[in-house]
């Protein structure tokens, strides 16, 4: 997000961008050991800008993309990303989701997190609540393949 709402500020030169993601992992990452996750995300955003900031103008018509404060701007544009272009089985859409209300009360002002969390979830509903139902289902709801509830291992032991 760091590198992002640079750029963004910077006035959005596209050749800057790898330089200040590469600065900002030494500054802020240094101890990380694999760094694919934040490239992936910023070059993925950047892949799809176009699009998300079309969807961000369509989820919120009463702000222009450019009166939204750059921290919630580039907030949305992560969650968006992660929402409609990520790797479900990395970051489900509603962690997606949550994450970008985080992001945004810890770094925008004081509505940021209401404001990301009804852009997205405008969008989520939208795009018909994928994963909505993937949870994993809690021991005594599974089933057999008889469709006969499983018996927890500690009721199906006889006790003598």
């Amino acid at each position: 997000m760091q590198s992002l709402y640079e750029w963004d500020f910077r006035g959005r030169k596209e050749e800057m961008l790898q330089e200040i993601v590469e600065r900002n992992i030494a500054e802020f990452a240094a101890g990380m050991e694999d760094t694919t996750f934040v490239r992936d995300l910023v070059n993925g955003v950047i892949e799809h800008i176009t699009e998300l900031d079309k969807i961000i103008e369509k989820a919120a018509p009463q702000w222009p993309l450019e009166q939204i404060a750059v921290v919630d701007r580039n907030v949305l544009r992560i969650g968006l990303f992660e929402l409609l272009f990520g790797k479900r089985d990395e970051v489900p859409p509603k962690v997606a989701i949550n994450e970008a209300i985080e992001l945004a009360k810890s770094f925008g002002g004081e509505s940021s997190g209401k404001f990301v969390n009804g852009v997205l979830g405008t969008v989520y509903r939208e795009i018909g609540e994928p994963g909505k139902d993937d949870a994993p289902k809690r021991k005594d709801e599974e089933k057999t393949e008889d469709g006969e509830p499983a018996e927890d291992d500690a009721s199906s032991q006889e006790t003598s």
